[in-house]
């Protein structure tokens, strides 16, 4: 996984990289507006994410997410935030999304096998 000074650093490289879609988190989907698509935690694939801690206030952080969809044929980039102000609406999208942060963070003997 690349490294990046900054949420616009890594927003560019993603979508050099094809994540073109603009999503956002409403509730039980992740949503493409401009193509009307609302996908539901199966329907969709964490290929990547990166945090960030705000410049004044570490608990001010987001985290961006590189999206994919091969039911939809579709790659996008997905900015959720994190701490303080997060979005902490108990959705199965906000677990799947939880789950990838936590278990890709994890040491490899640490990580669930199911």
């Amino acid at each position: 996984m690349k490294n990046y000074e900054t949420l616009v650093d890594a927003t560019n490289d993603l979508m050099k990289r094809g994540y073109t879609a603009n999503l956002s988190l409403e509730g039980d989907t992740v949503d493409d507006k401009s193509q009307d698509l609302q996908m539901t935690a199966d329907e969709f694939e964490i290929d990547e994410f990166y945090r960030f801690e705000g410049a004044s206030n570490p608990a001010d952080t987001s985290i961006v997410y590189a999206v994919s969809s091969p039911k939809y044929n579709l790659k996008g980039i997905l900015v959720n935030g994190y701490g303080a102000y997060a979005n902490n609406s108990p959705s199965a999208i906000d677990a799947k999304l939880h789950h990838h942060h936590i278990s890709h963070n994890l040491h490899s003997e640490d990580k669930p096998t199911a």
